[in-house]
């Protein structure tokens, strides 16, 4: 995933909202490289307060994996769409096989082991993988050659959520990552202003920001004024 420019992956939940898939194009036109739908789970493990918020809020609408994908399906943006789920789902038979017929470009698994990553890279989907702060150095060197599309950096040791400030672990990390593989890194979690963007992509090759888009989502604003929020991400990338 190689764009020229700095990358910037705005996060969504599928299922939100019976209009969710109205914020994708607005994503677009605001300056989104590329856009991550999470598929709602009901019992995560990275997932902070906001995003595990905007999961109940989908699954009480009745929100499945194949209803996020099949609504995918019938949506067509100009950019690639990454699904994010967890490892009970991504490894259940048949899964990566709807992902490919959806037209999914690629798959975020966070608690994917890296036994289980060939059976993922058979179907086609390319699969992201994880690096935190504390990944032993060779062991993030397996993972940066095992990723295909870019390398997920974790900025800290925390679950997904707004943070006042960019942890220094995360641009820590993502320089040493940079020495590993020539795949993008993308700094996540925690990236919530634009000044977060800025000062990550002064080392990394973009970020994918979630809570801090998911929460507007949630107190009620609609695709116009997402679009405008992730406008000053992509402003501030640039």
């Amino acid at each position: 995933m190689k764009t020229g420019r700095k990358i910037l992956m705005p996060y969504l939940t599928g299922g939100i909202s019976p209009n969710w898939t109205d914020y994708l194009p607005a994503l677009v036109a605001a300056g989104a490289d590329a856009i991550e739908v999470g598929i709602p789970f009901s019992d995560p493990t990275l997932d902070g307060v906001t995003i595990q918020e905007a999961s109940n809020v989908a699954l009480a609408r009745g929100t499945t994996p194949l209803s996020v994908l099949n609504a995918l399906k019938e949506t067509t943006v100009d950019v690639p769409i990454i699904v994010s789920t967890y490892a009970n789902l991504a490894v259940r038979k048949g899964f990566c096989a709807q992902l490919k017929d959806t037209g999914v470009d690629g798959l975020i698994v966070p608690d994917l082991p890296l036994e289980e990553v060939p059976a993922i890279e058979q179907s086609g989907i390319e699969l992201a993988l994880l690096v935190s702060p504390a990944t032993p150095a060779d062991r993030a060197r397996e993972i940066a050659a095992q990723s295909q599309g870019f390398v997920y950096a974790v900025s800290s040791m925390s679950t997904t959520g707004e943070r006042d400030h960019l942890p220094a672990s995360a641009i820590e990390l993502a320089t040493r990552l940079k020495g590993t593989t020539d795949l993008p890194i993308l700094i996540g979690f925690g990236i919530s202003q634009p000044a977060h963007a800025a000062e990550a992509a002064r080392v990394a090759d973009g970020v994918i920001v979630g809570a801090a888009i998911m929460r507007r989502v949630l107190d009620g604003a609609g695709p116009a004024e997402v679009g405008e929020y992730v406008a000053t991400l992509r402003a501030a990338l640039d």
